[in-house]
């Protein structure tokens, strides 16, 4: 087998066997085991000019796999670019209550689905209501479900553009006209926390609903549901990025891709693995200024933290609102580029995005020889899954052997 980096491949190498998980989160933890691994299979090339050779192994393209992220990021950073107008954006992040936690444990789907609900009704209502905006918004939202230590932390980030397009297609920017201001948090904290409590009492009504062992459900119910009621749910605003025209669009892009594909956590952060436990590094963000710390686990329950924020399977972590939704998006981005005088262009679709993430991510040719930097690299013969590269003893005859053929 080839070296591997050490991270969580070699986690669940060492703690996964005995693990106790579900089918699909069985088969996320296999995929990031072999990911650039000979079970996957690969290719051997070889330089048309030198001779050198280089064995490639294929990557697993999970979602949750740290190694396997950049190129799907790097095109859905260029599709925000794409899609971003002249105007100030701000971030709203929408967080549940630590006592929902439980709940997302045990229904994921269903929890977060009504996450992005919650927080959607939020800004929507709000953007319609003359007093506020009385226009149409968009939002594009990113669900994270963990926090830096591997805690359940379930919240969703969303970018929101400072306007919104009226019914007559012309933009309206925010009627209080404050430039560091989108709405009230106390309101929004308000509609969030109303709308998700009375939704939910509809799904906890649900026949097939699956409640943890602890949930109370008798007389115990009520005092649950009242706290939550009490609590202040999080939610809160930073300031606007200043709109593209004046240099902000590079933070706005490099936001969204920050979170877009991020994972639980990345192998840079696991710092040592020995025979029982797991040492990673994290950040605690209820300090003033946050400084990276250290946490060490015993490798089943680092497995086991990590699995939690294994997403169900053909759930969607990203999502559109609004004028920016996938069915519209096109011709109301169209719109308000006329509204707000920007030079119309056609979006970029997926085969151009994804040839454009290329070049940005390979700045140079993907297929230039490494070593003499003149020939190119030619695949000369494709490895089958599970099939053995090759071995110190025989590398040189079987190598030989294919450039001769080559």
């Amino acid at each position: 087998m080839p070296c591997r980096d050490s991270g969580l491949a070699e986690v669940i190498i060492k703690f996964g066997g005995e693990l106790k998980v579900s089918s699909h989160q069985r088969r996320t933890l296999e995929a990031i085991r072999r990911c650039r691994t000979a079970e996957l299979g690969g290719h051997i090339d070889a330089c048309d000019n030198c001779g050198h050779l280089k064995i490639s192994y294929n990557s697993c393209r999970n979602r949750h796999c740290p190694r396997c992220q950049g190129l799907n990021k790097e095109a859905w950073i260029i599709q925000q670019e794409d899609q971003l107008l002249p105007v100030a954006y701000f971030h709203v992040v929408f967080t549940l209550p630590h006592e929902l936690n439980s709940l997302c444990m045990y229904e994921p789907r269903r929890m977060y689905d009504l996450l992005f609900k919650a927080a959607w009704h939020t800004l929507k209502t709000l953007s319609h209501d003359p007093k506020w905006l009385g226009a149409k918004p968009a939002a594009t939202m990113i669900l994270h479900t963990w926090g830096q230590n591997l805690s359940m932390h379930p919240h969703v980030h969303s970018i929101v553009p400072n306007g919104g397009l009226t019914s007559e297609g012309n933009w309206q920017f925010p009627k209080r006209g404050k430039v560091n201001f989108l709405y009230p948090v106390k309101g929004m904290q308000k509609l969030y926390k109303g709308y998700f409590m009375q939704k939910l009492k509809d799904l906890l009504a649900e026949p097939d609903w699956h409640f943890p062992p602890d949930f109370p459900i008798d007389k115990v119910f009520k005092e649950w549901k009242d706290e939550l009621y009490k609590k202040d749910w999080v939610v809160y605003t930073k300031k606007p990025w200043s709109a593209p025209r004046f240099g902000g669009v590079k933070s706005v892009v490099e936001y969204l891709g920050r979170y877009s594909h991020k994972v639980a956590i990345s192998n840079g952060r696991i710092l040592k693995i020995d025979d029982r436990s797991v040492t990673f590094s994290y950040k605690d963000y209820r300090q003033n200024s946050p400084q990276k710390q250290t946490m060490t686990l015993k490798g089943d329950e680092f497995l086991r933290r990590l699995c939690q924020h294994i997403l169900p399977l053909g759930f969607r972590k990203v999502r559109s609102f609004g004028f920016i939704a996938n069915a519209s998006k096109r011709k109301s981005i169209k719109t308000a580029r006329k509204a707000l005088h920007v030079k119309q262009k056609e979006l970029l679709d997926k085969a151009e995005r994804r040839e454009l993430a290329k070049q940005r991510i390979f700045k140079k040719e993907t297929d230039q020889c490494p070593c003499c930097k003149k020939g190119k690299m030619v695949t000369i013969e494709v490895l089958s899954v599970a099939r053995a590269p090759p071995t110190a003893m025989n590398s040189q005859t079987q190598l030989k052997r294919l450039l001769q053929e080559f």
